[in-house]
């Protein structure tokens, strides 16, 4: 029960809604500056980590399927063919979640919502 609670504290808190002449109050220009730079340097850590992690795992993800595919046409030369269409359509899914990661991650180092946000909230020109 305890735990449920907790949880439940953390969602009303993600999800409460700050009145932003009170958060602008709390913030002068140059600590929205620091918070700023803060939250880009986290993205362009949290881009190249996705990144990494998306790649790393694309590439087992390759591998296996095509070690299996040599397997099956080792064993069956007759299903050669159609092992490999059927490898060359999982490869381009595999290959596929890590171009979803890439996007995120573009998203994040020049898109990024939270800046936006920010400068929203305090009426900072927005820095490019």
């Amino acid at each position: 029960m305890k735990k449920l609670a907790l949880f439940a504290l953390f969602v009303a808190a993600a999800f409460a809604k700050t009145d932003p002449a009170v958060a602008a109050a709390m913030l002068d220009k140059a600590d929205a500056m620091a918070l700023a730079a803060q939250i880009a340097s986290y993205s362009v850590l949290a881009a190249v980590v996705g990144l990494g992690l998306a790649a790393l795992g694309g590439a087992i993800g390759m591998g296996n399927a095509a070690a299996a595919t040599i397997a099956g046409t080792a064993r069956n030369p007759g299903m050669g063919g159609k092992l490999m269409t059927t490898m060359f359509i999982s490869l381009a899914m595999i290959e596929a979640q890590v171009i979803y990661t890439l996007v995120f991650a573009i998203i994040a180092l020049y898109a990024n919502p939270y800046l936006g946000d920010l400068f929203d909230l305090l009426k900072l020109p927005q820095q490019q």
